[in-house]
């Protein structure tokens, strides 16, 4: 049985990079909450694909360098 994937983020990094974005204005943005960005930043929650592209897009940075698979947490049948 494979371990469920943990997806990080750079969003806080990318948001201060972006004139210190809030999570409101990042929230409002995309249309979602801020507490929807909150648990995203923390990996609390992984975004749906449509989000995740939306908030890549705020950003105008590819997908992969917005949202990353943690190293080990792969899964590998043993």
């Amino acid at each position: 049985m494979s371990k469920p994937l943990v997806i990080r983020n750079n969003i806080r990094k990318l948001r201060f990079n972006h004139d210190e974005m809030t999570q409101q204005a990042l929230a409002d943005q995309v249309g979602v909450t801020r507490q929807t960005i909150i648990a995203i930043e923390n990996a609390k929650y992984s975004p749906s694909l449509e989000l995740a592209f939306r908030i890549a897009f705020t950003f105008d940075m590819p997908l992969a360098e917005v949202f990353f698979v943690e190293d080990g947490s792969v899964g590998r049948n043993s």
